[in-house]
């Protein structure tokens, strides 16, 4: 049940997808900054490359979603790219931990965002919900692979998280609009 009432502004799933898609672009351009850093043999790469290769399907499904649809992408993308890889890139720098650390922040912000999708969208849009419910589990499993790989050991994990969970923040409105 949608918490749509009469007199409240209709779900915009135009923004939603949009921003759904500039996330999972955003997910693909971190995963390829930390790999680009920690190779492909350590226990946390491997981890990282499986998240990465569901992200990319992820991607896969909302660019088909946009193009049927004809739904424009964020016109922020060639930063998302940028930013990704270098947050990315950055974390995974300073140690394994904080890369997991890393995900662990834009997981737990994807699934709140992910949420409050499903509850605007209540069964307005069968199709884009299940997928948004679909994702939504996988990003889950990837927050808690983090943690199982040390998340919360990372140095300064509390600031650490909380700085990337407010660019996230940030990102998701900024994609929604531009």
């Amino acid at each position: 049940m949608s918490d749509w009432r009469p007199g409240n502004k209709r779900p915009d799933r135009e923004s939603m997808l949009r921003v759904n898609q500039a996330g999972e672009y955003g997910a693909t351009r971190i995963y390829a900054g930390q790999l680009a850093v920690l190779g492909r043999s350590s226990s946390a790469a491997h981890q990282i490359a499986r998240m990465a290769a569901q992200e990319q399907r992820h991607l896969e499904r909302f660019d088909r979603m946009m193009a049927e649809r004809r739904v424009r992408p964020t016109a922020l993308q060639p930063l998302w790219s940028i930013a990704g890889f270098a947050l990315g890139a950055a974390t995974a720098m300073i140690s394994e931990k904080a890369a997991m650390a890393c995900t662990d922040a834009v997981e737990t912000e994807i699934d709140r965002h992910y949420s409050e999708q499903l509850a605007a969208l209540g069964d307005e849009d069968p199709e884009f919900a299940a997928d948004i419910r679909d994702f939504q589990a996988e990003e889950l499993e990837h927050r808690e692979t983090a943690r199982e790989h040390g998340a919360q050991e990372a140095i300064a994990y509390p600031l650490l998280t909380t700085a990337i969970r407010a660019g996230c923040r940030l990102a998701i409105e900024l994609s929604k609009r531009i």
